[in-house]
This record gives C-alpha cells, sequence and structure tokens, in this order.
C-alpha cells in the first residue's frame, strides 16, 4: 500500500508498447518500498491518448507513464501542469489521478541530465552546476524526447545544436530552445532520440562514428543506432530507469511532500 493505504494501479500508454520494460522495473520498485501495487503496458495509438487516458482513469488507475506518440496528447489532457518543465517542453510523460483533475509531469528532462552526469562520473550532476560547461552535444530529432533533452543540458550550461532532417523543424526548435544549429562541427557526445528507422545522412553518419560518445534513446530491440554505425552506443535503459524511478516518486508520495517538491523545482528551475 502507499503511504494513505491505497492500492497502485499504473500502465504505461503508447505504441508500441510490447517490449517496454516498465512493468519490471515498477514491480522491483514496488517490492522495493514495499508498495502494494500493479502496472501494465497498454497500446494506445496515435490520435487515441485523450480517449485511452479517460478510459484508464475511470477504470481505477492511479496514474500513467506516457511514451512515443502520445506525450503532446497527454499534455493537453491535464487539467493542472504541475510541472513547468512539462510545459516547456510541450509534452506530458507521466500523468496522475486526483480529485481535481489529471496533473502532468515531464520526468524525461530530468532521466537525460542524470545519463549525462552518468557518462562524466559524477554522481550528483545538479550539485556541479558548471560541470557540463564546454561540453559540445548534438541532439538528433525535434520531438518531445529531444526537447526535454535540449532544455535541461542547455540548462546546466552544456553547449547544445540539434540537427532534424526537415531543416525548417530543426531551425525552429533551435530559435524556441535557444541551441545551435548543427553544421557538421565535431561534438563531445551525440544524444539520438530518432525512431529506430530514423535516417542518418552520409556526414551525420561520419560524426556519429567518430563521436567519442553517443547515446540512443531507444533501448531493447528498438535500439538499432548501435548496430547500423558499427561502434559501441549507449541505449536508453539508464535514462528510462531514472525517468521511472521519478515517476514512481510522484506516484506514491503524498500530494502535500510532492506539492512542496514542485515549489523546490520551480525554484531550482528559475534561480
Amino acid at each position: 500500500m502507499t503511504s494513505d493505504g491505497s492500492f497502485l494501479k499504473l500502465a504505461v500508454i503508447g505504441d508500441p508498447v510490447e517490449h517496454s520494460a516498465s512493468p519490471a522495473l515498477f514491480g522491483k520498485f514496488f517490492e522495493g518500498a514495499g508498495v502494494a501495487g500493479s502496472y501494465e503496458a497498454v497500446r494506445v495509438s496515435a490520435g487515441d491518448g485523450a480517449r485511452a487516458i479517460a478510459e484508464l482513469r475511470a477504470q481505477g488507475y492511479r496514474g500513467l507513464n506516457v511514451t512515443t506518440p502520445l506525450k503532446e496528447e497527454a499534455l493537453a489532457a491535464c487539467d493542472r501542469v504541475v510541472d513547468p518543465e512539462a510545459s516547456i517542453v510541450e509534452s506530458a510523460n507521466v500523468l496522475l489521478f486526483q480529485d481535481d483533475g489529471i496533473h502532468g509531469f515531464n520526468t524525461d528532462a530530468g532521466g537525460a541530465l542524470d545519463v549525462v552526469a552518468e557518462i562524466l562520473g559524477v554522481e550528483e550532476i545538479r550539485e556541479s552546476p558548471d560541470l557540463l560547461k564546454r561540453t559540445r552535444i548534438l541532439v538528433l530529432g525535434v520531438g518531445p524526447t529531444a526537447r526535454a533533452v535540449m532544455w535541461k543540458l542547455v540548462r546546466y550550461g552544456a553547449d547544445v545544436s540539434v540537427w532534424n532532417r526537415t531543416a525548417d523543424r530543426a531551425r525552429s526548435t533551435a530559435l524556441q530552445y535557444k541551441v545551435g544549429l548543427w553544421e557538421g562541427e565535431a561534438v563531445d557526445i551525440i544524444f539520438s532520440t530518432l525512431p529506430p528507422d530514423g535516417e542518418l545522412d552520409d556526414r551525420l553518419t561520419r560524426a556519429a562514428r567518430s563521436a567519442p560518445t553517443v547515446i540512443d534513446a531507444n533501448y531493447g530491440p528498438r535500439a538499432t543506432l548501435a548496430g547500423r554505425l558499427g561502434r559501441d552506443v549507449i541505449d536508453g535503459m539508464s535514462m528510462l530507469r531514472h525517468s521511472a524511478l521519478e515517476s514512481f516518486r510522484l506516484f506514491s508520495i503524498p500530494r502535500a511532500e510532492r506539492f512542496e517538491s514542485s515549489i523546490a523545482h520551480v525554484r531550482l528551475l528559475w534561480t
């Protein structure tokens, strides 16, 4: 049971979700925290997010994790966007069902920061705000995950640039999130948020093969970038673990404590 004695009924929604590691991760979280709960993977196609979210809420779910391609639909379904980062990156990957409506959060941004901290050998990057200065990071893609990655890493001083197959979308995203447009320069880290079949042009392929570190936000059978590049690539499991653990905290802690945490988070964002 949670602190208020309730059963924690949760799910992840998206398409595809058959490969999702979230049910296994949350099973471990339940056991470690002594919380009674269940966690399912529910396939929901693009455009069907609002209907599915309403139905799952009516079925007694406490909250949802949200993955591709529903994060923007999830944000639109919220009655309250409690986490300012969800508003900034225009997507929610955590929904919490409350008496006063659906509350939205984004834990992708923090998950991305934690992955970079692991690469740099820093246990807690939030205590080393200057660590990412002069670190050149290229983000591939402009979707919800990419925007969360860009926003968070820029906040910690990284020199971030963006690439997207559609140049106009890359340009508008770069302007919105105050990052550079990648023009072929060398980088320290490439953070790909592209789908498994995302196309890489020749110049980008050469850069990805020579970069010191490449991260693929996909994991499991969807993590195809390493095979395509013929090199070691860090897959998205670490980012998922960090993000999932933060969402479990949101699902399981008392509302008053979550509110105080949100206030502290806002102060951290804007100071």
